[in-house]
């Protein structure tokens, strides 16, 4: 039987940061059937990966059992370090093709246990360029960038 919309759990995720390392923000939205719940929060010194990673965990955090996950954001890094890099990264010991630790392997290491239970799919779509929820979330962001 296929699954229907309204049993996909949507994620929709954004990090902002004033600087780079400097303080930080994170907005995430999730929507589930007709529901829709909106995140927010930040860190004084922070980086900009680190919030988009931030996003995608506090989102995951909400879900209180397996589910089918669609999650949307516009960091390239997100979703190929989900996607593309990451086995390897466990393979080599996370390490990176330069032989180097892996920048953020805490925050890695907490999406891979986060996801586990799920279905996740990853999507990107391009900032700044439209999409209403992508919006939002940058929104939500640059709002909870401790001040």
């Amino acid at each position: 039987m296929a699954e229907s919309d309204d049993q996909i759990v949507e994620i929709f995720c954004d990090g902002a940061c004033s600087g780079n390392p400097g303080p930080g923000g994170f907005g995430a939205i999730l929507r589930y059937g007709g529901r829709v719940k909106e995140l927010s929060g930040g860190a004084r010194d922070t980086t900009n990966n680190r919030m988009e990673m931030t996003a995608a965990i506090e989102a995951l955090r909400q879900l209180k059992r397996p589910c089918q996950v669609s999650i949307t954001t516009d960091s390239q890094y997100l979703v190929k370090g989900m996607t593309e890099w990451i086995a390897g990264w466990q393979r080599k010991g996370w390490r990176n093709s330069k032989k180097e630790p892996v920048v953020n392997k805490d925050l890695w290491e907490l999406l891979l246990t986060l996801t586990k239970p799920h279905s996740v799919q990853w999507k990107w779509v391009r900032g700044h360029d439209g999409h209403i929820e992508n919006e939002r979330c940058d929104q939500l962001a640059r709002d909870g960038i401790p001040t």
